[in-house]
């Protein structure tokens, strides 16, 4: 089941891909080579993601279909370095700023279609102010008793914004926004009041990939003032509160709530502003290409047998642009936690290519040093390699990386290249965050700026 959903949506990344070049303008290079790279990314993420659900039974119908997955997956990954030798190409001529200079002239701005005028601060505007097009209310007082019921009133492919209104309540339903329900924005009145709460969990059976309470897919996606959560414990293992796998999706001030596995942070690129997400082993993975700014990540009591872990990034190719960064966060233990100190990582890596970047931000003391573990193959630490672990102008006791492992992959940067992994740069967000209205640091911050 989980192979036949990804697959299909990397057969749709592949088609927008080749969309994107049968247009191509060497004007706008920069951004359609990105977005390519993006795409091809994610088709990579699903066909391989749709190879490891198979049940590794090694019947025939199995091993052909693995053949020919394996086949597509080469020339995918073919695609992929061409698109990223020629943006590097493309950087070496310096379209960046000719590409915005050119685009704001002729109006193509790149941002979705709903950021029109009339609705450009979704994100920061009061909900009187918004007039959504739905409201979701457990007391009778809205259109819908349930967000689900309010998500099948949605016009498919919808080019401009589609306001719910999610009134204070625990909504226990697993919520999933399809692919086809573009540009929808979920607004709350608060993470600890308009909640969506699940339980499912790999313990009691469901594959980690349907665990998450709330997932989306819809490219455009926002959310604001909402909390999220998974109740089903740390005894129960992989148990997703968030599932994200649409592109240029914000989210901001949410909280995402569970223990291993909280958010899956799957594809293409995102941006959190002032959320709080809390957890225990590798509670966020994934491959997408992310900056998570202002944000606390708060490092929750496991099971006796487990090591916390913040990160587990998942970049399987040399050519892949996709990284986790934390810019201006707060690593810290949660309130059940804080008698263990230097117990717990940063981050460790899922695939070989894994990217984490950590950078003015606080460290508290339930970072080890050593800062990063390896991942372990039966019991035997895998090599790392070709992980980059950046850090740059952190602060508090768990940010000194003396003690730091000794990968060629581990390191400290400098300023020149914590600026490529700012949000202005690394996910473009000048183009797509910005134009919302939603709190944003494009650069780096001076000393009187951070958190």
């Amino acid at each position: 089941m989980v192979c036949k959903e990804v697959l299909c949506f990397g057969i749709d990344d592949l088609q927008r891909t080749i969309d994107r070049y049968d247009s191509f303008n060497v004007a706008h290079a920069d951004r359609i080579l990105d977005d390519a790279r993006t795409w091809l990314s994610g088709a990579l993420t699903y066909q391989h993601t749709c190879l490891e659900a198979f049940d590794k039974s090694g019947s025939p119908a199995e091993i052909d279909i693995a053949k020919a997955l394996n086949r597509s997956i080469s020339f995918t990954a073919n695609g992929l370095n061409v698109v990223s030798e020629m943006e590097r190409m493309t950087s070496g001529l310096q379209l960046r700023r000719k590409l915005l200079a050119s685009e704001n002239a002729a109006g193509d701005t790149g941002l979705p279609r709903w950021v029109s005028f009339g609705r450009r601060r979704l994100l920061v505007s009061e909900i009187v102010e918004i007039k959504p097009n739905a409201t979701v209310a457990q007391d009778g007082s809205g259109d819908y008793a349930t967000i689900t019921e309010a998500l099948a009133a949605v016009p498919k492919k919808r080019g401009e914004a589609f306001v719910i209104y999610i009134k204070e309540g625990v909504y226990k339903e697993k919520v999933v926004v399809n692919r086809s329900l573009t540009n929808v924005v979920f607004i709350g009145d608060g993470p600890d009041k308009s909640k969506i709460s699940g339980e499912l969990n790999a313990v009691d059976g469901v594959k980690t990939f349907h665990t998450a309470t709330f997932a989306v897919m819809g490219d455009g996606f926002m959310a604001r003032d909402m909390g999220f959560e998974n109740t089903a414990g740390a005894a129960k293992h992989q148990a997703v509160a968030v599932r994200v796998q649409s592109d240029m999706t914000i989210f901001h001030n949410c909280r995402m709530d569970g223990y291993q596995d909280t958010l899956y942070d799957f594809t293409y690129r995102h941006f959190y502003r002032d959320c709080a997400i809390t957890g225990t082993v590798d509670f966020v993975f994934g491959n997408a290409k992310s900056v998570f700014q202002n944000c606390t990540l708060l490092l929750r009591r496991p099971l006796p047998s487990q090591h916390n872990v913040v990160t587990a990034h998942a970049s399987r190719y040399a050519d892949e642009s996709t990284a986790f960064v934390l810019h201006n966060c707060t690593v810290d233990a949660d309130l059940d936690y804080t008698d263990l100190p230097g117990s717990s990582y940063l981050g460790r890596p899922w695939q070989k290519y894994a990217r984490t970047v950590v950078m003015q931000s606080r460290i508290g003391e339930v970072i080890k040093p050593e800062g990063w573990m390896a991942w372990e193959v039966g019991g035997v630490a895998a090599v790392a390699d070709n992980v980059v672990y950046a850090e740059y102008d952190n602060r508090g006791p768990g940010a000194d990386t003396a003690g730091r492992l000794k990968w060629k992959g581990v390191k400290t940067i400098t300023e020149e290249e914590a600026l490529q992994f700012s949000a202005g740069s690394f996910v473009n967000g000048d183009v797509w965050v910005q134009p919302t209205g939603v709190p944003y640091t494009p650069g780096l911050l001076p000393d009187e700026g951070r958190a």
